[in-house]
């Protein structure tokens, strides 16, 4: 068990890294701040180390690491496809992006069919992680763990290694963890998000963010996310700038259909994932026909585009109006 940086006896290590946007661009000044050498390369050539992969490999001395820092699906394929054709048995490939899990088996069959190893991991940490470390969640056999382990000691935050760095199980379960976890993170942040609109709508609540950031320190909500909520309403204390559209990357979906697969029940991550998909809809034809179904089987008002509402009279009053419906 490590119980922090690494120490001067182990090795420095080469890294080729491939994909130099905010994650790999903070990550390659992160492994270099630790003292290891990093040949990064990028299509952008202001912010490249090297003009080609095949340079990359050229760089780096035998056996390479090669990270893989690109978007999911076919760019991540694409690029582990190319790396098949350029490294020697031997090396080895990390795939750091947020990969669907089913596809690193097929990534790994091809790499391994020339000798080349492969990793997959999750990594957690965002713009943040230059300077306070990434959670790292790894999939792959021990001996590619093993060679890559300078490098993941390098990312991680500072202290105990088991703190921010797993070795999560076969090639595969590094990605899985890490969707797991991107799916937990929706729920906190929808039950936040909730709690912060219901302060907001109560006149007794005059200041939502002072609330908010009382919950810091000592109560059991208290988080990272937390924090970056108290930090978003330091800049905006109502939110008054920002749309309420929220897009999805893709993991919540992944969670939701593995649970199906599993019959393990995921109630709050589902509704955190569907608040997603409400929130990007200016008119929701579900709820123009919950209102038509309503206005059908008990009178009750509805409200027509560019009209105030309409119905039965009486329809404005509350459910003791003696409409005679005891329905919703």
């Amino acid at each position: 068990m490590s119980t922090g940086r690494p120490t001067s006896e182990e090795r420095d290590v080469q890294l080729g890294l491939i994909g130099l946007g905010r994650m790999g661009g903070n990550m390659r000044d992160r492994v270099r701040a630790a003292g290891h050498e990093v040949v990064g390369y990028d299509p952008r050539p202001d912010v490249t180390d090297v003009p080609s992969l095949t340079d990359l490999a050229k760089a780096l001395s035998a056996p390479r690491v090669v990270w893989v820092m690109v978007p999911s699906g076919e760019p991540t394929r694409s690029t582990v496809r190319s790396l098949a054709d350029i490294l020697e048995p031997g090396d080895l490939v990390i795939d750091g992006g947020n990969s669907r899990y089913t596809d690193d088996a097929p990534n790994a069959e091809l790499l391994h069919a020339k000798g080349i190893g492969y990793v997959d991991c999750g990594v957690s940490g965002g713009i943040w992680g230059k300077d306070n470390g990434y959670g790292l969640m790894a999939g792959g056999a021990q001996e590619h763990i093993d060679l890559a382990m300078p490098i993941f000691d390098a990312l991680r935050p500072e202290g105990p290694r088991e703190e921010g760095f797993a070795h999560a199980g076969p090639v595969g379960a590094g990605h899985f963890s890490k969707m797991v976890h991107n799916g937990i993170e929706y729920g906190l942040m929808q039950a936040y998000a909730e709690g912060f609109e219901l302060m907001e709508a109560s006149p007794l609540v005059e200041n939502v963010p002072a609330v908010i950031e009382a919950w810091s320190r000592g109560t059991v909500v208290r988080s990272w996310l937390l924090d970056l909520l108290v930090n978003a309403l330091k800049e905006d204390p109502h939110l008054a700038d920002l749309e309420g559209y929220v897009d999805d990357s893709g993991e919540g979906r992944w969670t939701i259909e593995e649970a199906i697969q599993h019959a393990v029940p995921l109630p709050v991550i589902s509704a955190a994932l569907f608040a997603r998909f409400a929130s990007r809809q200016d008119e929701s034809p579900a709820m123009k026909a919950v209102a038509a179904l309503r206005n059908q089987f008990g009178g009750h008002a509805v409200k027509k585009i560019g009209a105030g509402p309409s119905g039965a009279p009486g329809d404005h009053a509350g459910p003791s109006s003696g409409t005679g419906s005891t329905q919703g």
